[in-house]
């Protein structure tokens, strides 16, 4: 096991929540498979690292799993939709333990106001101070 040296590094209760996300390995499936030969935290940690500090897949440090297994791993989680749905349930954990409803829900409403002729009643239209403009304010979506 590697030392945990990097501030990207998860923690113990991060990797609590990100552990049962993934998927299983295929050693542990009925068809079987190879067992992998890295631990997948010290995966995880790669990822992070690359995410974090924004450099190239083999510009990864020496003590992470070799580049060419982090992307595979990343690669195939990313195509499983495994990396979309441990950003979903982590979304979910924060925004409960904020008191928040678990999924963002926001409107967006926008209004313009748009000059109204001479020919245009006062008493249908209105004055924007903010622009200083008499005109009527037409609402869009």
């Amino acid at each position: 096991m590697r030392v945990h040296r990097y501030p990207s590094d998860t923690t113990d209760a991060e990797w609590r929540l990100i552990a049962p996300l993934l998927p299983v390995p295929a050693c542990e499936m009925p068809t079987g498979g190879r067992p992998e030969a890295h631990d997948r935290r010290e995966v995880v940690d790669a990822i992070r690292y690359l995410v974090d500090n924004g450099c190239k897949w083999r510009a990864l440090p020496a003590d992470f799993p070799p580049w060419r297994t982090v992307y595979g791993f990343f690669s195939r989680w990313h195509r499983a939709g495994v990396l979309t749905r441990i950003r979903d349930a982590l979304l979910r954990a924060v925004r409960l333990a904020a008191g928040y409803c678990p999924l963002p829900v926001a409107v967006v409403i926008d209004s313009q106001t748009v000059r109204a002729a001479e020919t245009v009643a006062r008493s249908s239209r209105g004055y924007d101070a903010a622009k200083r403009i008499n005109g009527a304010n037409a609402v869009s979506q």
